[in-house]
């Protein structure tokens, strides 16, 4: 659903994703297996008309000197062909990565990539990352750094903090919380009890998530290793006043002060 430090020098590099990520908009795949089913009527249903409507909730919360936006997207995993020339390439830098690393290191994160599972689970966040954000060249060795492994629990805490006034506002909408109906959604394309949650946190100075006036930003990835799909789940909060286009720079000359004093900043 970004890294410390970005190599820019191979923008192109997603042209050669090793994984095909198809970006499922109206229909999931039923079948655990790689091969893409058509239009499925049962998706059409409840629980399309469920994650489109969270989506579209989540386009644009405004709440007054911030907006809220999110977006829940789904993926599944499928090699093809050439497509394997990244998945390869991702994985030989990590295995050079393992062979650099010392051995008196059992506790460095080079711990964590000695697992093949490990390795292959992570190579498929960075792939969706690519997926998601193809200006940008993600490496694997710098991106491990900055996934770490969530509960149901650890996510629940963050959305109850973080998206409690844009919950009240689905609420009074809908009559059924928004965490409830985001579960729902999860649980129909990926089967959350089967999922491994991870939570990506970049340091915010090079963070793709972030844009233009962002206050606070999370992203989500819900993986089902036996299904392969993944479900990211990206939220932030937006200062509506940085959205307008208004510069800090414009107010530093007025003589009138008081406009920020009792801004949250």
């Amino acid at each position: 659903m970004t890294i410390l430090k970005f190599n820019l020098s191979q923008p192109t590099i997603i042209d050669h994703a090793s994984l095909y990520l198809l970006q499922i908009s109206n229909d999931f795949l039923e079948s655990p297996t790689d091969t893409p089913i058509g239009t499925l009527p049962e998706f059409h249903g409840l629980q399309a008309s469920l994650r489109l409507g969270i989506n579209d909730f989540l386009s644009h919360v405004n709440l007054g000197e911030r907006t809220i936006k999110g977006c829940l997207e789904a993926y599944s995993c499928k090699h093809t062909g050439t497509d394997k020339k990244l998945s390869l390439s991702l994985e030989y830098e990590i295995l050079d990565y393992l062979g650099k690393s010392s051995d008196t290191e059992s506790s460095s994160p080079a711990e964590f990539l000695c697992s093949r599972s490990s390795r292959k689970t992570l190579v498929y966040l960075v792939l969706t990352l690519y997926h998601m954000y193809p200006d940008y060249d993600f490496s694997a060795v710098k991106a491990h750094h900055f996934f770490t492994e969530e509960s149901w629990d650890s996510f629940k805490q963050i959305f109850d903090a973080y998206m409690f006034e844009s919950s009240k506002e689905w609420i009074e909408a809908n009559g059924v919380s928004l965490l409830e109906s985001l579960y729902k959604a999860l649980d129909e394309v990926v089967k959350l009890a089967e999922c491994d949650i991870y939570s990506y946190n970049p340091d915010s100075d090079a963070d793709p998530f972030l844009e233009r006036g962002a206050i606070w930003s999370f992203n989500f990835f819900f993986y089902n290793r036996k299904l392969k799909r993944v479900v990211s789940f990206r939220f932030c909060c937006l200062s509506n006043l940085m959205a307008e286009g208004f510069l800090i720079d414009e107010f530093c000359n007025e003589e009138d002060g008081e406009i920020f004093d009792d801004m949250d900043m």
